[in-house]
């Protein structure tokens, strides 16, 4: 059986992503279209909110990988720090912009949410200011990366700065329980069970799936770019360092 270091050789992702990257695109158009058929012909409006519900099946995926993609940053910046993992500064990189745009449809499914439901696109709670955070902490991560050259101290930095911010993981997952908000508590992921009626919540964990499927699949694709851009910086620099020698040479 192959070791984990030797599955982390960026040849051998390369090889192994190039097979699994269709079949999780297909997956996740399936199952979303699925999930979205549901939705919108099978799932009831709600008894309160009508058919104002059903922006939930984008909203809640959306804030779900938020957490989710920050969380495997956090996992690669130790492996950047600690482990000194061959592909863990890759993918945190990778995940960044993704883990970012899916903040951001958080925020904004929940804007489009609250108008009707609270009369108005945002309060300055606790759940909606601290994915407001997380949103800046993305984009910071990668303002920091983009600011520093050097690719090594770029990725310490940035893998330290996630580390740093990974207190706030648990103040939005925690925040409907610790303060007084908008937001009902959890009602899907709960020690209780999921208090979500079953014609309302398959379609949710279909919708869910197919778009965690859908992340993967973009956040492989983003790990085989950050590579081969990688490989292409490495080779120019050969290339110019070649150069240099053979214009010393002619000089002398």
């Amino acid at each position: 059986m192959a070791s984990l270091t030797e599955l982390a050789n960026p040849a051998r992702f390369m090889r192994l992503s190039s097979v699994l990257l269709p079949w999780l695109a297909g997956a996740a158009a399936l199952l979303l279209a699925i999930g979205f058929y549901l939705v919108w012909f099978v799932a009831p409006p709600d008894y309160q909110q009508g058919e104002t519900i059903k922006i939930m099946y984008i909203h809640v995926p959306a804030a779900w990988l938020a957490l989710m993609f920050y969380s495997m940053m956090a996992l690669s910046a130790l492996g950047v720090l600690v482990w000194r993992h061959p592909l863990a500064d890759v993918a945190q990189q990778a995940a960044a912009p993704i883990g970012a745009c899916f903040t951001l449809i958080c925020l904004l499914t929940g804007s489009f949410w609250g108008k009707p439901m609270w009369g108005t696109y945002w309060v300055w709670d606790a759940r909606l200011t601290s994915m407001l955070v997380l949103f800046l902490i993305y984009l910071g991560l990668i303002a920091l990366r983009r600011a520093i050259d050097e690719p090594s101290r770029a990725g310490r930095a940035v893998a330290i700065l996630t580390l740093v911010g990974c207190v706030n993981i648990p103040i939005i997952k925690f925040s409907v329980d610790w303060w007084s908000t908008l937001h009902q508590p959890a009602s899907v992921l709960r020690l209780g069970g999921p208090t979500i009626h079953a014609s309302m919540l398959w379609p949710l964990v279909i919708t869910a799936l197919g778009f965690t499927l859908l992340a993967l699949a973009l956040h492989c694709a983003a790990m085989q770019a950050e590579i081969l851009r990688r490989r292409v910086r490495t080779l120019t620099i050969f290339e110019a360092e070649r150069l240099d020698r053979l214009s010393l040479q002619a000089a002398q």
